[in-house]
């Protein structure tokens, strides 16, 4: 039996997509923050993970080095609501094998977990991304820069804490 860790801070989330692939045959662990994967992996390896990029505690990208390390050949998906590029990027760069935006159903997160080679046919929109999104980028790189520290994240932006923490609750804008 195939061992899978979800590792999100969503009760909700994580009772469904736990029961999903419990009927998909797959021996399920729940951890929710880094902390509480960091011991699960010391005794229970997975053979796939879902991370939660934006937990309450720390960013799930912290993560994916310890399972990476724990197991080499394990299939990491990083999973979130607040989808970015500089994300993504950085997501692969440590060692996740793909990256999704929530939501995604169990289907979907299987079958970016199985995708061993890349698509080549995927489409390329040739419209560019609104002004709305690119800020979203844009912060959510220097974010990514200063360690995902909000204070330090508004002076490099020259923003009040504040307006940054308000725009960062906001769900990114899709284009």
């Amino acid at each position: 039996m195939k061992r899978f860790l979800i590792v999100d801070d969503d009760p909700a989330f994580t009772r469904v997509l736990s029961r999903a692939m419990t009927r998909r045959e797959f021996e399920v662990q729940v951890a929710r923050s880094v902390q509480e994967a960091e011991q699960t992996i010391e005794d229970w390896l997975p053979d796939f993970a879902t991370v939660d990029l934006k937990m309450e505690d720390s960013s799930g990208l912290s993560l994916i080095p310890h399972l990476r390390s724990a197991n080499p050949a394990m299939r990491i998906l990083m999973l979130t609501g607040y989808a970015s590029i500089v994300t993504a990027v950085e997501a692969i760069k440590l060692g996740a094998t793909q990256y999704l935006p929530k939501p995604a159903d169990a289907d979907q997160i299987l079958a970016a977990l199985n995708q061993v080679d890349a698509n080549a046919d995927i489409e390329v929109t040739e419209q560019p991304m609104s002004v709305n999104r690119l800020e979203w980028e844009h912060i959510q790189k220097v974010l990514n820069e200063h360690d995902g520290n909000i204070s330090a994240t508004a002076r490099a932006l020259g923003m009040h804490r504040r307006t940054l923490q308000r725009k960062l609750a906001k769900r990114p804008v899709k284009r």
